[in-house]
Protein backbone atom coordinates (compact mmCIF):
# COMPACT_ATOMS: atom_id res chain seq x y z
CA UNK A 1 0.00 0.00 0.00
CA UNK A 2 1.16 3.56 -0.39
CA UNK A 3 0.64 6.75 0.94
CA UNK A 4 -0.91 10.18 -0.49
CA UNK A 5 1.92 11.27 -2.02
CA UNK A 6 3.83 14.59 -2.40
CA UNK A 7 3.29 15.88 -6.05
CA UNK A 8 4.63 18.64 -8.70
CA UNK A 9 4.42 19.76 -11.85
CA UNK A 10 7.76 20.22 -13.94
CA UNK A 11 7.41 22.05 -17.13
CA UNK A 12 9.50 23.76 -19.81
CA UNK A 13 13.02 24.26 -21.02
CA UNK A 14 14.90 24.92 -18.18
CA UNK A 15 14.20 22.60 -15.22
CA UNK A 16 16.77 20.75 -12.83
CA UNK A 17 16.44 18.24 -10.23
CA UNK A 18 18.95 16.15 -8.48
CA UNK A 19 18.26 13.75 -5.27
CA UNK A 20 22.25 12.47 -3.76
CA UNK A 21 20.10 9.97 -2.32
CA UNK A 22 16.16 10.17 -2.12
CA UNK A 23 14.51 10.28 1.13
CA UNK A 24 12.03 7.20 2.12
CA UNK A 25 10.00 7.76 -0.66
CA UNK A 26 10.53 6.56 -4.23
CA UNK A 27 10.02 8.85 -7.06
CA UNK A 28 7.51 8.14 -9.74
CA UNK A 29 7.96 10.54 -12.77
CA UNK A 30 4.94 10.68 -15.68
CA UNK A 31 5.95 12.10 -18.60
CA UNK A 32 2.79 14.12 -20.53
CA UNK A 33 4.87 15.98 -23.04
CA UNK A 34 7.80 16.21 -25.20
CA UNK A 35 11.06 14.36 -23.34
CA UNK A 36 13.70 15.01 -20.51
CA UNK A 37 17.04 13.74 -19.29
CA UNK A 38 18.29 11.80 -16.18
CA UNK A 39 21.32 10.89 -15.27
CA UNK A 40 20.32 7.68 -12.71
CA UNK A 41 23.42 6.03 -10.70
CA UNK A 42 25.59 7.49 -13.51
CA UNK A 43 23.44 5.88 -16.43
CA UNK A 44 22.21 8.22 -18.65
CA UNK A 45 18.33 7.95 -19.32
CA UNK A 46 15.66 9.90 -21.82
CA UNK A 47 11.95 9.68 -20.91
CA UNK A 48 9.93 10.67 -23.40
CA UNK A 49 5.78 11.13 -23.28
CA UNK A 50 4.11 8.16 -22.51
CA UNK A 51 7.23 6.59 -20.30
CA UNK A 52 6.87 5.55 -16.62
CA UNK A 53 9.88 5.75 -14.45
CA UNK A 54 10.44 4.95 -11.31
CA UNK A 55 13.61 5.39 -9.24
CA UNK A 56 14.15 4.00 -6.08
CA UNK A 57 14.58 6.19 -2.90
CA UNK A 58 18.34 4.55 -2.75
CA UNK A 59 19.49 5.70 -5.89
CA UNK A 60 20.90 9.26 -6.45
CA UNK A 61 19.88 10.96 -9.71
CA UNK A 62 19.64 14.08 -11.37
CA UNK A 63 17.84 15.49 -14.07
CA UNK A 64 17.07 18.09 -16.41
CA UNK A 65 15.15 19.86 -19.20
CA UNK A 66 16.73 19.46 -23.02
CA UNK A 67 17.71 22.60 -24.14
CA UNK A 68 14.83 24.09 -27.13
CA UNK A 69 12.35 20.99 -26.38
CA UNK A 70 9.28 21.99 -23.81
CA UNK A 71 8.43 18.98 -21.50
CA UNK A 72 5.90 18.41 -19.10
CA UNK A 73 6.15 16.06 -16.44
CA UNK A 74 4.33 14.92 -13.01
CA UNK A 75 6.38 13.97 -10.34
CA UNK A 76 5.45 12.05 -7.56
CA UNK A 77 7.30 11.12 -4.53
CA UNK A 78 5.47 7.74 -3.05
CA UNK A 79 5.95 5.54 0.26
CA UNK A 80 5.08 2.14 0.87
CA UNK A 81 3.76 1.49 3.62
CA UNK A 82 5.94 -1.57 5.77
CA UNK A 83 3.38 -4.48 6.23
CA UNK A 84 0.48 -4.17 8.64
CA UNK A 85 1.99 -0.57 9.46
CA UNK A 86 -0.62 1.40 10.74
CA UNK A 87 -3.65 -1.19 10.04
CA UNK A 88 -5.15 -4.20 12.45
CA UNK A 89 -2.49 -7.40 11.36
CA UNK A 90 -5.77 -8.97 10.20
CA UNK A 91 -5.97 -6.88 7.43
CA UNK A 92 -4.33 -7.87 4.26
CA UNK A 93 -1.75 -5.92 2.61
CA UNK A 94 -0.38 -5.05 -1.40
CA UNK A 95 2.94 -5.26 -1.78
CA UNK A 96 4.21 -4.23 -4.83
CA UNK A 97 7.07 -5.72 -6.81
CA UNK A 98 7.87 -2.00 -8.16
CA UNK A 99 8.85 -1.36 -4.49
CA UNK A 100 10.85 -4.34 -4.23
CA UNK A 101 13.77 -3.38 -6.76
CA UNK A 102 16.69 -1.66 -5.65
CA UNK A 103 16.95 -0.84 -9.81
CA UNK A 104 15.24 2.46 -11.17
CA UNK A 105 12.23 0.78 -13.79
CA UNK A 106 11.11 2.89 -16.97
CA UNK A 107 9.00 1.57 -19.48
CA UNK A 108 6.53 2.66 -22.44
CA UNK A 109 3.55 1.68 -20.57
CA UNK A 110 0.29 0.38 -22.15
CA UNK A 111 -2.24 2.08 -19.47
CA UNK A 112 -0.79 5.50 -19.99
CA UNK A 113 -3.97 7.06 -21.69
CA UNK A 114 -6.09 5.63 -18.79
CA UNK A 115 -3.90 6.61 -15.76
CA UNK A 116 -2.97 9.65 -16.82
CA UNK A 117 -6.94 11.00 -17.70
CA UNK A 118 -7.89 9.95 -14.14
CA UNK A 119 -4.67 11.32 -11.98
CA UNK A 120 -5.24 15.07 -13.95
CA UNK A 121 -8.81 14.39 -13.13
CA UNK A 122 -7.82 13.83 -9.37
CA UNK A 123 -4.76 16.68 -9.27
CA UNK A 124 -7.56 19.01 -10.62
CA UNK A 125 -9.73 18.38 -7.81
CA UNK A 126 -6.95 18.29 -5.40
CA UNK A 127 -6.08 21.74 -7.11
CA UNK A 128 -9.98 23.24 -6.31
CA UNK A 129 -9.81 21.89 -3.01
CA UNK A 130 -12.83 19.53 -3.42
CA UNK A 131 -13.33 17.14 -0.03
CA UNK A 132 -11.58 13.81 -0.14
CA UNK A 133 -9.51 14.99 -3.46
CA UNK A 134 -6.30 13.06 -1.47
CA UNK A 135 -8.36 10.07 -1.72
CA UNK A 136 -9.05 9.90 -5.35
CA UNK A 137 -5.66 11.14 -6.15
CA UNK A 138 -4.58 8.03 -3.77
CA UNK A 139 -6.68 5.33 -5.93
CA UNK A 140 -5.89 6.58 -9.13
CA UNK A 141 -1.86 6.49 -8.74
CA UNK A 142 -2.41 3.00 -6.82
CA UNK A 143 -4.48 1.77 -10.05
CA UNK A 144 -1.80 2.94 -11.95
CA UNK A 145 1.33 1.20 -10.05
CA UNK A 146 -0.87 -1.54 -10.16
CA UNK A 147 -1.88 -2.11 -14.00
CA UNK A 148 1.93 -0.91 -14.72
CA UNK A 149 3.23 -3.87 -12.32
CA UNK A 150 1.01 -6.25 -14.35
CA UNK A 151 2.18 -5.26 -17.42
CA UNK A 152 6.28 -5.46 -16.34
CA UNK A 153 5.02 -9.04 -14.92
CA UNK A 154 3.68 -10.20 -18.28
CA UNK A 155 6.62 -8.76 -19.69
CA UNK A 156 7.37 -6.14 -22.83
CA UNK A 157 4.47 -6.56 -25.77
CA UNK A 158 6.16 -7.51 -29.03
CA UNK A 159 6.42 -4.78 -31.73
CA UNK A 160 3.69 -6.29 -33.80
CA UNK A 161 0.77 -6.42 -30.80
CA UNK A 162 1.71 -2.58 -29.98
CA UNK A 163 1.42 -1.62 -34.05
CA UNK A 164 -1.88 -3.33 -33.62
CA UNK A 165 -3.07 -1.56 -30.47
CA UNK A 166 -1.76 1.27 -31.86
CA UNK A 167 -3.39 1.65 -34.56
CA UNK A 168 -7.13 0.66 -33.18
CA UNK A 169 -6.36 3.46 -30.93
CA UNK A 170 -6.36 5.53 -33.70
CA UNK A 171 -9.79 3.58 -35.08
CA UNK A 172 -11.37 5.00 -32.05
CA UNK A 173 -10.04 8.28 -31.69
CA UNK A 174 -11.27 8.51 -35.30
CA UNK A 175 -14.96 6.85 -34.61
CA UNK A 176 -15.66 7.41 -30.95
CA UNK A 177 -19.20 8.80 -31.38
CA UNK A 178 -20.35 5.62 -33.10
CA UNK A 179 -20.46 2.13 -31.68
CA UNK A 180 -17.28 0.02 -31.94
CA UNK A 181 -17.14 -3.21 -30.84
CA UNK A 182 -14.11 -5.63 -31.71
CA UNK A 183 -15.60 -6.95 -34.76
CA UNK A 184 -14.69 -3.37 -35.97
CA UNK A 185 -11.35 -3.71 -34.58
CA UNK A 186 -10.72 -6.92 -35.97
CA UNK A 187 -11.50 -5.69 -39.13
CA UNK A 188 -9.15 -2.92 -38.25
CA UNK A 189 -6.00 -4.62 -37.55
CA UNK A 190 -7.19 -8.10 -40.46
CA UNK A 191 -7.56 -10.58 -37.10
CA UNK A 192 -10.02 -12.07 -35.60
CA UNK A 193 -12.58 -9.92 -33.18
CA UNK A 194 -11.70 -12.41 -29.96
CA UNK A 195 -7.47 -11.41 -30.97
CA UNK A 196 -8.33 -7.94 -31.21
CA UNK A 197 -9.64 -7.37 -27.76
CA UNK A 198 -7.49 -9.89 -25.75
CA UNK A 199 -4.46 -7.57 -26.97
CA UNK A 200 -6.53 -4.27 -26.60
CA UNK A 201 -6.98 -5.33 -23.25
CA UNK A 202 -4.11 -6.44 -22.30
CA UNK A 203 -1.86 -3.32 -23.40
CA UNK A 204 -4.11 -0.55 -22.55
CA UNK A 205 -5.54 -2.32 -18.84
CA UNK A 206 -9.08 -1.71 -19.71
CA UNK A 207 -11.58 -3.26 -22.49
CA UNK A 208 -12.73 -1.88 -25.55
CA UNK A 209 -15.74 -0.17 -24.21
CA UNK A 210 -14.12 1.54 -21.22
CA UNK A 211 -11.80 2.97 -23.36
CA UNK A 212 -14.17 4.21 -25.85
CA UNK A 213 -16.07 5.88 -22.86
CA UNK A 214 -13.01 7.78 -21.87
CA UNK A 215 -13.14 9.23 -25.25
CA UNK A 216 -16.18 10.21 -25.23
CA UNK A 217 -16.37 11.89 -21.20
CA UNK A 218 -12.59 13.30 -22.96
CA UNK A 219 -14.83 15.22 -25.46
CA UNK A 220 -18.20 15.90 -23.27
CA UNK A 221 -15.55 17.49 -20.70
CA UNK A 222 -14.67 20.10 -22.84
CA UNK A 223 -18.04 20.82 -24.44
CA UNK A 224 -19.66 21.23 -21.01
CA UNK A 225 -17.02 23.79 -20.06
CA UNK A 226 -16.84 25.79 -23.84
CA UNK A 227 -19.85 25.15 -25.98
CA UNK A 228 -23.68 26.10 -25.17
CA UNK A 229 -24.92 22.68 -25.66
CA UNK A 230 -27.16 21.07 -23.25
CA UNK A 231 -26.57 17.78 -21.50
CA UNK A 232 -29.50 16.27 -23.37
CA UNK A 233 -27.98 17.70 -26.84
CA UNK A 234 -23.80 16.31 -25.88
CA UNK A 235 -24.93 13.04 -24.93
CA UNK A 236 -26.77 12.71 -28.11
CA UNK A 237 -23.63 14.08 -30.22
CA UNK A 238 -21.47 11.51 -28.35
CA UNK A 239 -23.19 8.43 -29.61
CA UNK A 240 -25.51 7.94 -26.37
CA UNK A 241 -29.47 7.55 -27.17
CA UNK A 242 -30.26 7.55 -23.67
CA UNK A 243 -29.58 11.25 -21.53
CA UNK A 244 -29.57 9.31 -18.54
CA UNK A 245 -26.96 6.51 -19.48
CA UNK A 246 -24.93 9.26 -20.10
CA UNK A 247 -25.32 10.94 -16.74
CA UNK A 248 -24.49 7.66 -14.86
CA UNK A 249 -21.10 6.88 -17.03
CA UNK A 250 -20.03 10.61 -16.16
CA UNK A 251 -20.63 10.66 -13.21
CA UNK A 252 -18.93 7.47 -12.84
CA UNK A 253 -15.79 8.82 -14.66
CA UNK A 254 -15.57 12.06 -13.21
CA UNK A 255 -17.17 11.66 -10.08
CA UNK A 256 -19.64 14.28 -10.58
CA UNK A 257 -22.67 14.54 -12.62
CA UNK A 258 -22.28 17.04 -16.04
CA UNK A 259 -24.46 19.84 -14.51
CA UNK A 260 -21.39 20.88 -12.36
CA UNK A 261 -18.81 21.39 -14.72
CA UNK A 262 -21.70 23.56 -16.89
CA UNK A 263 -21.33 26.91 -14.13
CA UNK A 264 -17.96 26.84 -15.50
CA UNK A 265 -18.76 28.06 -19.01
CA UNK A 266 -18.52 31.05 -19.87
CA UNK A 267 -21.05 34.32 -19.83
CA UNK A 268 -23.32 33.94 -23.29
CA UNK A 269 -23.10 37.25 -24.97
Amino acid sequence: MITIPHWRRDQGMSWYDSAELAKKQHHFIVVTYGSCLYWINGEKVMVSKGDFLLIPSSVPYYGKSIPTVFHEKLHFEVQELPPFSGITPTSKTIRLPLFQSDSWIKSKAGCYDLSVERIRTALKELEEGLAFAEGRLLAALLETLTLWSRELEQGEMTEPIVQHVEKMKKYIAEHYRQAITKQHLGSCIKRSPNYAAAIFSKVTGQPISAYVHAARIKTAVYLLQDSLLTVSEIAEYLGYRDVTYFQRIFKRMIGHPPSVLMKDRPPTP
